[in-house]
């Protein structure tokens, strides 16, 4: 456990505190995420901004279009969706670098989360803004609360890792990212 803690802290460090935690897993293969996955990863949608240090005519905000690209001065489109903020950060500079600016540097902010869904035995399912720090029980909230039908034990998100659509079963108390699509089920009783 102390282990997990300062890998996190390690990886908030290098992201510049990009991390958002995911406080249990409860799937039943038993197979945990890694610190690494639970990364912000950025995704159709997010509103970043791009600062590029000493270049202000190159620094700017964009939103990530449905393939996950923006288009730069000078670089022009650049596919970011699905990168970690800090693997971003170097992709930029690294095009950048490439016969344009010397020693570029780039930092990029989320400006707005892509929005999350939930769906299911709620009583207003839909869209909604993802907001820092919310867990599946504010998401029900937002909502508008459970249904009389609802299964409050066996909810389940479904989560892009890594690039890869996962579906976890979570508890009420656990956090929720942007993107996630949240499902009540009907309970049989």
């Amino acid at each position: 456990m102390v282990r997990f803690f300062i890998n996190m802290v390690m990886a908030a460090l290098l992201t510049g505190g990009a991390v958002l935690v995911h406080a249990q897993d409860t799937r039943p293969d038993g197979a945990g995420l890694t610190s690494e996955s639970l990364r912000y990863q950025l995704g159709s949608g997010d509103q970043i901004r791009v600062i590029v240090y000493g270049e202000e005519d190159l620094s700017g905000e964009f939103e990530l279009d449905g393939s996950g690209t923006i288009a730069m001065p000078l670089i022009g489109t650049i596919s970011i969706g699905n990168q970690f903020v800090s693997d971003a950060e170097l992709l930029i500079a690294e095009h950048l670098s490439d016969g344009y600016l010397v020693n570029p540097r780039v930092s990029i902010e989320v400006l707005n989360y892509r929005p999350f869904y939930i769906l299911g035995e709620v009583n207003e399912p839909g869209s909604y803004p993802y907001v820092s720090g919310m867990t599946v029980l504010n998401a029900i909230a937002l909502a508008s609360g459970f249904t009389y039908r609802a299964s409050e034990n066996k909810i389940e998100v479904t989560r892009r890792i890594n690039g890869v659509e996962e579906k976890i079963r979570i508890s009420i108390t656990e956090a929720v990212l942007p993107g996630d699509i949240i499902r009540v089920p009907e309970r049989f009783f």
